[in-house]
């Protein structure tokens, strides 16, 4: 396992982290129980990955709760990043719809001494605004609350998490000239690239990591999801429609010659193609168990692609259609 600098804040982070909201939510084709998800992350663990990446609202607190029981008496040996925002003690989550956001100093209080409690710890590496909107990007007030946690110790630094769909340009770059951001995470794989290349470039010159989820295109990039895939309505993947699969596919297939002229599987050229990007510090696949994370693990080796490969893949992107990307209203 190699590992890099989370931007400016100093803190070593694996390349490859532990996305912790499959081990609390049955989103993504399985339901995880819970002696499975504590040796999930104890395998991660031990194949060198020390960055644990999770919410409050994954589970309601469930996810935390666990890394917090795995990793008790192991605080100093692990990183862990938490996400506040969705007021989910007061409003029910119906399917995968957005719940109320708050940010605002005394909710941001609250939500801090909750995942404290869950996480068992007295202080978090990195905390994070769980999808923002520009507003609250520009909101001043919201980064004084995190700057006087830091002051305090109670955490280190702090990023920004976009979404939920892929998109929010602008967020991301107006949250990167914030003095204590330190990370940027957004979607980002081989097959959707925009915002990403943007706001990897952007990152590089003010000094922020980039985190990336969905590495995997959905499943696209694993060989998990194919044109017979029927996916089912309370699985996360059920936003990407049939027509997607299928042009995704396709794309896949123009990708394949240089995978295998560089003996890899599709799997292993989309996280090494992520890995070769310099702004990104950790890319966070999707695991459902320990066989996978041992997998993704092994694909941070320091092996990454040449600047002729890169080049090529930035020729077969740049051919095909643009999609849509989601983003706050702008506004004055």
């Amino acid at each position: 396992m190699k590992y890099k600098t989370l931007g400016k804040s100093g803190i070593k982070v694996s390349e490859v982290g532990f996305g912790a909201w499959t081990i609390a939510l049955d989103w993504w084709g399985k339901k995880i129980e819970d002696d499975e998800a504590k040796s999930m992350l104890k395998k991660a663990y031990d194949v060198g990955i020390n960055f644990f990446e999770t919410s409050d609202m994954y589970g309601k607190g469930k996810s935390e709760k666990l890394i917090g029981e795995v990793f008790k008496g192991m605080r100093d040996d692990v990183v862990i990043s938490t996400k506040y925002g969705y007021d989910f003690e007061s409003a029910a989550q119906i399917g995968h719809n957005e719940l109320p956001q708050k940010f605002d100093p005394v909710f941001t209080e609250h939500a801090l001494k909750k995942s404290l409690e869950r996480l068992q710890t007295d202080y978090i590496d990195v905390y994070g605004l769980h999808n923002p909107k520009i507003h609250h990007i520009k909101d001043n007030t919201i980064f004084q609350t995190l700057d006087k946690e830091i002051d305090q110790g109670i955490i280190k630094t702090y990023q920004v998490a976009l979404g939920p769909a892929i998109g929010w340009t602008w967020e991301g770059l107006e949250a990167m000239n914030r003095k204590n951001i330190s990370a940027v995470q957004t979607v980002y794989n081989i097959l959707e690239q925009t915002p990403g290349n943007e706001l990897i470039e952007n990152a590089e010159k003010k000094n922020v990591a980039i985190l990336v989820r969905v590495p995997d295109a959905s499943g696209i990039l694993t060989g998990k999801v194919n044109a017979d895939t029927k996916i089912d309505e309370k699985d996360h993947r059920s936003v990407r429609k049939g027509e997607w699969i299928k042009e995704s596919l396709k794309k896949v297939e123009q990708l394949r010659p240089i995978a295998e002229r560089n003996g890899l599987s599709i799997t292993e050229l989309a996280i090494k193609f992520i890995l070769s990007k310099n702004a990104v510090s950790s890319v966070l696949p999707t695991v459902i168990n320990t066989e996978e994370i041992e997998m993704f693990a092994a694909m941070s080796d320091g092996k990454y692609l040449s600047s002729q490969d890169l080049r090529e893949i930035t020729d077969i992107y740049s051919g095909w259609p643009q999609y849509e990307l989601k983003a706050s209203i702008q506004t004055s």
